[in-house]
């Protein structure tokens, strides 16, 4: 748990792991919140935006999109429980992303790739949490991924 905490937890380094990150400068830190300017692009969609960060060690990394000109709403939400019993080296991720385009065109494009994209991200962090702190003790199981319409 803590480990995946660490990796989602530690934003100024996505541009260095997450697909279509360009951009992430944590602006300001406190012990349960943080406030960072992101940049994403994955043509044709380019976007600067400001995040409100909820972050609970190691339960809880919630990212609220405040500033920005590409959605209506952003909401990226890690939670991390205890996984197997006892095996600490495990834990349960639910991983949820809301969103609401403020066009038309971004929200039909968003459909279509919604469930790669966000295979994408997944792949990344776990991939990133094994360069950091080795191979995984119990083999990975996907997510789930529902496109939910606004």
């Amino acid at each position: 748990m803590e480990q995946m905490y660490t990796v989602v937890a530690e934003v100024e380094k996505y541009t260095e792991f997450v697909p279509f990150c360009k951009k992430s400068v944590v602006r300001s830190r406190g012990p349960e919140h943080m406030r960072a300017d992101l940049m994403i692009s994955f043509p044709p969609i380019y976007e600067s935006y400001t995040s409100n960060i909820t972050i609970h060690k190691p339960y809880l990394v919630k990212a609220v999109c405040t500033e920005g000109k590409l959605f209506n709403h952003l909401l990226t939400e890690w939670k991390f429980s205890p996984g197997l019993k006892g095996n600490p080296q495990s834990c349960i991720i639910d991983f949820t992303v809301t969103f609401e385009f403020r066009s038309l065109l971004h929200s039909h494009l968003a459909h279509v790739f919604f469930n790669e994209v966000v295979r994408q991200m997944e792949d990344a962090f776990i991939r990133e949490a094994t360069n950091r702190f080795g191979k995984a003790s119990v083999k990975t199981q996907k997510l789930v991924t529902v496109p939910i319409s606004s």
